[in-house]
This record gives structure tokens, sequence and C-alpha cells, in this order.
């Protein structure tokens, strides 16, 4: 077993033991990749403060999400297709999720289905939903989620039309994958992978196949998907869905302070400041690096998180100090899962836990809730002068 202390680390393993489509599925944006890159290097602008001669004694980093008591204040994001990551990959990220004490999203896009996951665990988790057409299975939906215990939805609000992926297309990854001579030749080079996906049932979209009308089989799941995702999605639609769920909203994909603010409005919970993780408008701004606009506008409003870009605690850190109430982590547990497991999820969570705590103490902090931007040093250029 190699030393794992970073990120990295598991992200260098994923790589070895996943299919070529399925990594990078992961681990890419949109045409140039420009905000995928940035989405993390923007991180790097940002400076910390160091404090001496403080009591560095019992420190804590428990806080709340949405009123929900959580170990850090991290999540794990709505990731699609994770259960090709590592096979049951959503109820393993689940579980290793609970155990750890923060929270869990589960995408409607997910290998293994709401049920599923409410089997393995007995935490409350979160439930992402897209916005699609059809009413009556988004109700489904809905329903399904209240009846698994979902104390949250996540409406995601930028994806009503597909940002185009290079690596997706040239790998031939779709509902169902399209399998290429190139694609099928790194398939059967990853044996452990294909072992464990031989032995587990859920290799398709178990919150789709026999769900949504008309998909009864992964054959019937490319028309589906073709027309399903609604792209004149406004804000009334959005009041629709949360008056259909009934209960706590988090809205993610916010990227304008405009937008923000209508998000408050519509009676959000929670929004989340995310671009998608540089899936969707490519050259568009780093969550990062719009973060500040956000919270000026709407920070004592409505509860902030950040996701996009964070790949270690320290980023963490930056974000909190900024503002956020929580963030979310998609790559880092994704790369964990896709090299070790469940095993491999806990040590994603552990890696950032321990550089957030070790980083928040070198700054002079004892508790997670008073990191504020005086713990940072940020260039005056990081906030932007755009025309």
């Amino acid at each position: 077993m190699p030393v794992i202390t970073e990120i990295e680390d598991l992200r260098r393993m994923h790589k070895r033991r996943t299919p070529k489509m399925f990594y990078d599925y992961a681990e890419s944006g949109s045409w140039t990749e420009q905000t995928f890159r940035e989405n993390s290097s923007d991180f790097d602008m940002i400076r910390l403060r160091q404090r001496i001669a403080v009591d560095m004694a019992g420190r804590s980093t428990k806080s709340q999400m949405i009123g929900e008591d959580v170990a850090m204040p991290v999540a794990l994001a709505p990731v699609g297709l994770t259960g090709m990551q590592c096979a049951d990959g959503e109820i393993k990220a689940a579980r290793a999720a609970e155990k750890f004490g923060v929270p869990f999203a589960l995408s409607t896009m997910s290998i293994c289905s709401i049920e599923d996951v409410a089997d393995h665990t007995t935490r409350p988790f979160w439930f992402q939903v897209y916005t699609l057409k059809d009413d009556e299975f988004m109700q489904r939906l809905f329903d399904r989620a209240r009846a698994a215990n979902c104390s949250a939805i996540v409406i995601t609000v930028d994806l009503q039309i597909m940002g185009q992926r290079h690596k997706d297309l040239k790998n031939g990854l779709s509902a169902p994958p399209k399998f290429t001579i190139a694609s099928m030749a790194n398939l059967a080079t990853k044996i452990p992978w294909g072992l464990e996906m031989l032995r587990t049932k859920r290799r398709f979209f178990g919150n789709i196949v026999g769900h949504a009308k008309g998909v009864s089989d992964p054959s019937s799941l490319a028309s589906w998907t073709a027309e399903a995702f609604d792209p004149s999605l406004d804000w009334e639609r959005i009041k629709q869905f949360r008056k259909m769920w009934g209960g706590k909203v988090i809205l993610k994909g916010i990227l304008d302070a405009e937008d923000a603010r209508k998000a408050v409005e519509v009676g959000a919970d929670a929004i989340v400041v995310s671009n998608h993780g540089g899936r969707q408008l490519d050259g568009a701004l780093s969550s990062i690096r719009i973060l500040p606009e956000v919270m000026d506008a709407v920070g004592d409003k409505v509860e902030v998180h950040l996701d996009s870009g964070i790949r270690s605690g320290q980023d963490v850190l930056k974000a909190l100090a900024l503002g956020a109430k929580g963030t979310y982590i998609g790559r880092a547990f994704v790369n964990g899962l896709g090299a070790m497991g469940e095993a491999g999820v806990t040590k994603a969570l552990e890696i950032i836990h321990k550089e957030l705590d070790v980083t928040m103490a070198l700054c002079g902090e004892r508790d997670v809730t008073n990191l504020g931007k005086h713990n940072l040093l940020v260039p005056k250029e990081f906030y932007g002068d755009w025309a």
C-alpha cells in the first residue's frame, strides 16, 4: 500500500484503476478547460495569514450546513455515474460520508437508486435533481426522495443545455456508453474494476430505468436523455419545483450576484456558488473568484456554499474565510472512490479534514466558524476589474 498524503495520490491511483472513459468523465471540463483549470489554480492566488502565540488546543471543525450538524463544513457533491468509478459507488460514498459525519448528495444520474442508498445508510442524505420537462416524473422523484427520508433537494440550475466535453465525445461516453475499439481495449486492462462490476447488479441509471416513461431498459436511455432536459427553465419553474418538493431546497449553479438575489426571492434555503466543475460554460469565472461578489449581494440573506475546484483542506479554509458556510467536494471524493472504494472516500475526507484542522491552527483559529477574511491575504487583482 503506497503512502497516501494528499488527494493527488488518490487521483493517480484512480487513473490507474478505472477505465479511461469514466476517469476522463470525472477529470475533465468543457471545451478548452480554462474554467476547469482556474477553479483550482485561482485558490493558489490567495495566501494565508500565519499567526503565532495563540492557544491552538481544543480545536473544532464542527459546524452546520442548512441546520444539520456536520463534522466539518464539507459535503460530498452530487456526481453522476459514480457507480461506474467503482461498483456500487454511490452506496460506498454515502456510507463513508455517514460514518465521517458529513452530508452526501445523490445525483439523479446515479447508478445506484435513491432506494439503494437509503437501504444501506441510516442518516438522511440530500438528493439532487435536474430541471426536467416531465412533471409526472419530477413529482415521482420528489416523492421517492421523501420516502427515502432525504432531508433536502439540490436543484441543479446550470444544466438545461449540456456543455460540450471533448473527452466524453471521443471516449464514446453517453447514456448508455458507445464503446469504441480503444475503449474496449482499455477496459480489458482494468481487471479488478471489471470483476467488481460483474459482481454487482447495479450498472445502469437506477433512478431512471424503470421509472421514467418509456425507459424500461438501458437501450431506451439515449432518447430519453436527449429529450428530458428543459431548456426553457426560468425562475417560475424553480418556484414550481420548490412547491412540488415542500422541504429544504438548495440551488446549485449560481455564478452571478443577480442570480443569487433571484434565488433569495424564490425562497432557496441555500445556494451553491458553482460552475459545474468547469463542465458547462468554459470561460466563466472560477467559483472562488466570484464568491466574494455573491457574498456582498446576499451573504446575510441566504446560506452560501461553494463548489468547484476544492482539492484540499486549505481550499476549504479559504472558501470559508471568504464567507461560505459550507463547501462541496466532487472530484476529490471520486478520486478516493475510484482508487480504493469506500476506504478511499474515507481517506479523502481524512486528508481534507487534517489539512483544514492543521491550517486553521497555524492561522491562529480554534473554531472553524470563526474563520474570516482576517485569516487571508488576497491580492487586489483577485477581485477583478471587469468592464
